[in-house]
C-alpha cells in the first residue's frame, strides 16, 4: 500500500494530535521495548517524530536513528530535534526498500503503523535484522484487523503475517501480550 506523506506541517496535526495517546498508548509501546538509557534505537517511518522524541528521552545516553522516506518529514524531524534540544536524534533519509541502518549497531527497532505500507516485507525485514546487534529486537506495531482506526481493511495485516515476515528474515518472532485498543505488537529478536 503506497501512500505519500509529503506535507509534514499538515501531517503533524494528525500524527502529533494529543488525542492519539488514548489509542496509540505510547508509554505501553515504549515499555514493551525494554529500553536501557544507553541503547541505540531506530524509529522506522518516524514521520513527524511522535515516537522519536519519546524514544530520545528514554535513551538519554544512547541515540535514536529516526528515518523516513519523505524528504519533508526528514526536514521536519531535524527541525523538531533541534527545537526540542534532543541532540541524541540522528535523522536519516531512507529509501522505500532500504532503511539505511548501520550493520549490527542497533539494539531496538520500532516500526509503528508502517508495516502495511512496505512492498517486499521479508526483504525489508532482512535489512532491519542486519542492523541489529546480537540479541537486538524489532517491534512492529500495526492495526488489528477489526480496528476502528487505521488503513482500509484490505490493507491490514494479521499479526501472524508479520510473525512470518520476521521469521523469514531469520529472527525469532511472536505476538507479545501487550493490550492496545486498536493495535497489536509483534516482536522479532536476533539470536
Amino acid at each position: 500500500m503506497h501512500h505519500r506523506f509529503e506535507d509534514a506541517q499538515a501531517w503533524a496535526k494528525v500524527f502529533d494530535d494529543p488525542a492519539r495517546d488514548a489509542w496509540q498508548q505510547p508509554d505501553r509501546v515504549i515499555a514493551a521495548l525494554e529500553l536501557t538509557p544507553a541503547m541505540t534505537v531506530a524509529d522506522i517511518g518516524a514521520g513527524t517524530g511522535y515516537f522519536t522524541v519519546r524514544l530520545a528521552r528514554a535513551v538519554p545516553a544512547g541515540r535514536v536513528i529516526a528515518n523516513d522516506i519523505e524528504p519533508d518529514m526528514v526536514r521536519y524531524l531535524k527541525e523538531r530535534a533541534a527545537r526540542e534540544g534532543l541532540a541524541n536524534i540522528e535523522v536519516v533519509h531512507a529509501l522505500p526498500d532500504d532503511p539505511k541502518l548501520p550493520a549490527g549497531a542497533v539494539d531496538r527497532v520500532l516500526v509503528v503503523d508502517v508495516w502495511h505500507h512496505l512492498g517486499d516485507r521479508v526483504a525489508y525485514a532482512k535489512q532491519l535484522a542486519a542492523g541489529l546487534r546480537a540479541g537486538g529486537r524489532i517491534a512492529v506495531v500495526d492495526f488489528k484487523l477489526d480496528a476502528k482506526l487505521g488503513p482500509p481493511k484490505q490493507h491490514r495485516l494479521a499479526p501472524d503475517a508479520i510473525v512470518a515476515d520476521l521469521r523469514a528474515a531469520g529472527l525469532s518472532a511472536e505476538v507479545v501480550p501487550v493490550e492496545l485498543p486498536e493495535q497489536y505488537i509483534v516482536v522479532g529478536q536476533r539470536r
